[in-house]
């Protein structure tokens, strides 16, 4: 391979590139008792003005939990996995599985990009003798995560480093037991209100309820605890903040008009909501000193087909309602449709509307986005789920009040790394661009 001029092999590629090596070599040496490499992953990537002049700007609501997606994303990212069973012995085996993820801003073709290692971990089935069926792991892993597609909204998610086991019959349904960690990096002997803190999260859910014809119930609960370091015991005090819990009771619908729909109802208290947009795990990037409070939220999400192999329609619906110790929540409701018309099997048409309100809780004024996006779309097969995709986008975007304060931090929205293209004063914008969007 010719390298271009002034390129250059970084630390971290070089050390990529060996990684890829040493798995190929040892897929090679143990090909008597590695069943197969499998290659999963999930990326997004393209190109895109704002009118006017500049890069492209992407619309999220100031205070929203989300942005819809469609023709609304300006970076690229993807997940590359590799994945292998490793060890199989009549119904016993051990699945290692990998993935490295990768962020960049459409910069240009040298420019620095985050690497990260999202998942590593290790899946053994049937190893547990009294417990038929169940699967013991332990590594760093995507746990059994709920999002909402259209607008990338994680609401159940305790992904990160843990142990538990999965899976279990219990006669009705299954149960699943998991304890997440995320370390931090404290400084024991001078703690502050940043500081990160460890904590722990438990994680339990029984799942596969059935409650009606294809349809079946899972339940959950969330606890979580900051591990304090004695200083910062000193520090905090007795903070509400250092602790959460979350209650999840979630109905999903099979075959429902030739689709799916998911209905959510959510509770959650103190430090797992501080966590961020309240996933249901406790986050090593928050302190303990921050206030206490209480979220509550309703999510109906789902795919249908209006018109079988012709129309279809994703949708979302979201009410979240926070309220902290120091005033500094709000209400959030959000709605959204993408309808796409398939002219053949590769081309189609898609439309989306998501519309987001958001009503601080310490009396400011309330804001508004709606964001309309048109697009074209090349893709391998119908359905809104066909991927690669290929798409040609135009989005139009409006809200209330100024776009920024005047020391260009939010004031209605947030416009991504291309900001500079919104001006302050501004309550709309008009992007369009090419992207590609693939998982497999």
């Amino acid at each position: 391979m010719t390298m271009p001029r002034h390129a250059t092999l970084t630390l971290p590629r070089l050390g990529l590139i060996g990684l890829g090596c040493l798995a190929f070599g040892t897929a090679q040496a143990q090909e008597d008792f590695v069943s197969g490499i499998d290659f999963t992953g999930y990326a997004r990537s393209g190109i895109g003005n704002t009118a006017g002049g500049g890069d492209q700007a992407c619309f999220r609501a100031n205070g929203a939990g989300a942005k819809y997606r469609l023709g609304n994303e300006c970076e690229t990212y993807a997940e590359l996995g590799l994945g292998a069973t490793l060890y199989e012995q009549g119904d016993k085996s051990f699945y290692f599985n990998s993935m490295v993820g990768y962020f960049s801003n459409q910069v240009n073709d040298s420019e620095d990009t985050d690497v990260s290692l999202r998942q590593l971990y290790v899946q053994g089935h049937n190893v547990v003798d009294a417990l038929p069926g169940a699967s013991l792991w332990a590594g760093k892993r995507f746990y059994r995560r709920h999002d909402v597609n259209i607008n990338d909204f994680f609401y159940w998610d305790s992904t990160g480093p843990g142990g538990g086991i999965e899976n279990i019959d219990v006669g009705t349904g299954k149960l699943h037991l998991a304890w997440m960690r995320a370390t931090g990096t404290d400084d024991t002997e001078y703690p502050d209100a940043d500081n990160r803190i460890s904590n722990d999260t438990l994680d339990i859910r029984w799942s596969d309820i059935p409650v009606n014809p294809d349809g079946t119930l899972v339940l959950g609960y969330n606890y979580g605890r900051a591990q304090l370091s004695d200083a910062q015991e000193a520090y905090y005090g007795d903070s509400e903040a250092d602790r959460g819990h979350m209650f999840t009771i979630q109905h999903e619908q099979n075959n429902w008009f030739g689709g799916t729909n998911k209905l959510a109802l959510q509770y959650a208290t103190d430090g797992i909501i501080n966590a961020g947009t309240g996933q249901g795990r406790m986050n090593a990037g928050v302190s303990a000193d921050v206030p206490g409070g209480e979220m509550w939220r309703v999510i109906n999400h789902g795919n249908v087909w209006l018109s079988p192999d012709r129309l279809d329609l994703l949708y979302a619906a979201i009410v979240e309602e926070k309220r902290f110790d120091d005033d500094s929540g709000a209400t959030w409701i959000s709605a959204g449709v993408r309808p796409t018309y398939y002219w053949t099997n590769h081309l189609s048409t898609a439309l989306e509307l998501g519309h987001d309100y958001i009503d601080p809780e310490n009396g400011d004024d309330s804001r508004r986005l709606t964001k309309l996006t048109l697009a074209q779309q090349w893709s391998a097969g119908v359905g809104g789920f066909a991927r690669p995709v290929i798409r040609l986008f135009a989005t139009y975007a409006d809200w209330n009040g100024n776009a920024f304060q005047a020391g260009r931090t939010s004031r209605a929205i947030d416009a991504g790394a291309a900001g500079d293209a919104i001006d302050i004063d501004d309550n709309d914008g008009l992007t369009f661009g090419v992207q590609m969007d693939v998982w497999w």
